[in-house]
């Protein structure tokens, strides 16, 4: 079997991968230990995100007439993908707060959605709260105002149905 044959089932596996994903971030590993990267592994696979080593040139046949393609110029040394189908900005938030702890872990490039990001662009991605976390707080600002608008409802109904004003205005009136 001719070593073309056997290298395409890889590079067809990449581009599975990068097919829907949502996001794409291409780090270079090199430094990290073996503890730190299973750390960086399992907090990784804990949201989701398929995180692989490959070789340049395989992921460079994969990325090519894709979003991806931007990335190619970057495949030099030990590099690996970071891929979500899901979350886009998981992969860049969870590798930027790990590289905090492990510096010798580098963001150099990512795809967000279609655009091409490069390492700052990707730190600025990293700092995008999830999905879920926008929703929670929209959905708190969505809801205090209307949260204050029942308790005052509920005083007013306490007091028997008339303002707390009116109450006070009443005794003053008859009194003259």
């Amino acid at each position: 079997m001719a070593k073309v044959e056997l290298k395409q089932p890889v590079v067809q596996e990449i581009s599975e991968y990068i097919k829907d994903a949502q996001s794409v971030v291409l780090v270079d590993y090199r430094g990290l230990t073996v503890d730190e990267d299973t750390q960086m592994r399992k907090q990784l696979r804990e949201a989701g995100i398929v995180y692989k080593v490959y070789k340049n040139t395989l992921m460079n046949f994969a990325f090519k007439g894709t979003d991806c393609e931007d990335m190619c110029s970057l495949l030099e040394g030990p590099n690996a993908i970071a891929v979500s189908k899901d979350d886009a900005t998981a992969p860049a938030r969870i590798l930027a707060k790990f590289s905090k702890t492990a510096p010798a872990l580098e963001l150099k490039a990512g795809i967000v959605e279609g655009t091409f990001y490069d390492a700052d662009g990707i730190k600025v991605i990293a700092s995008i709260p999830s999905r879920e976390e926008l929703l929670s707080k929209f959905l708190g600002s969505i809801q205090s105002p209307i949260t204050n608008f029942a308790r005052v409802l509920n005083q007013i109904a306490e007091q028997g149905g008339e303002p707390a004003v009116a109450e006070e205005a009443a005794p003053a009136a008859e009194s003259n």
